[in-house]
C-alpha cells in the first residue's frame, strides 16, 4: 500500500493550481468590468465574462439548479482524484493528468461556492469566430484529459508489445 507522503507532490501541485487560477481571477475581476475586452493580440483578447454552465457554457441558461450540480459532480470527481492519486502516487504520468484535473476542479468549485458561477477571461478568436472564453483552472481541466488519453494510448501500446513477446 502506497505512504500518504507520496501523493504529497500531486496535492502541491494541485494547490498550487488552484492558487494560479484564483489569483488570475482576482485580477481579471479588479482590472475588467462585465463584458470588457481587451484586445491582446489579432487572436486573443482578456475579457470578463461570467458562466454559470460548464464547458462551453452547457447549461448556463438553466434557472440555477446545474450551480449545485457542478458543485456536487466536482466534489465527488475530487474525492474520486484524491483517492487515485494516493493509489497510484507512483505512476507520474497517470498522476500528472489526474492533478491538472483536481486543481482545475478545485479551482472552479471555488468559483461556483463563492459566486454561483465561474469567472472566465482567455477569448482566443479567429476573425468573427470566438472561442467560448475560458480560464487557467479549464486550462488545466483539458490538458489533464488530454495527458489522461495519450496515457492510455500508451498504456495499451506497452500491454500489447508485452503479449507479442
Amino acid at each position: 500500500m502506497p505512504r500518504i507522503g507520496a501523493a504529497a507532490p500531486w496535492f502541491a501541485l494541485a494547490a498550487a493550481i488552484v492558487v494560479a487560477d484564483r489569483l488570475s481571477k482576482l485580477w481579471v475581476l479588479e482590472a475588467f468590468r462585465p463584458g470588457e475586452s481587451v484586445a491582446v493580440a489579432p487572436f486573443f483578447n482578456m475579457v470578463l465574462v461570467f458562466n454559470k454552465g460548464a464547458a462551453f457554457s452547457f447549461l448556463a441558461s438553466a434557472p440555477g439548479w446545474q450551480t449545485p450540480m457542478f458543485a456536487s459532480f466536482a466534489i465527488l470527481a475530487a474525492a474520486v482524484i484524491s483517492f487515485l492519486l494516493y493509489r497510484h502516487a507512483g505512476k507520474t504520468l497517470f498522476c500528472s493528468g489526474l492533478t491538472l484535473i483536481l486543481g482545475g476542479a478545485l479551482g472552479n468549485l471555488w468559483d461556483r461556492l463563492q459566486w454561483g458561477q465561474v469567472v472566465d477571461f482567455l477569448d482566443f478568436h479567429v476573425a468573427a469566430w470566438h472561442w467560448p472564453a475560458f480560464n487557467v483552472a479549464d486550462s488545466a481541466i483539458t490538458i489533464g484529459a488530454a495527458i489522461l488519453i495519450a496515457e492510455g494510448f500508451m498504456h495499451r501500446e506497452e500491454e500489447g508489445r508485452e503479449k507479442r513477446a
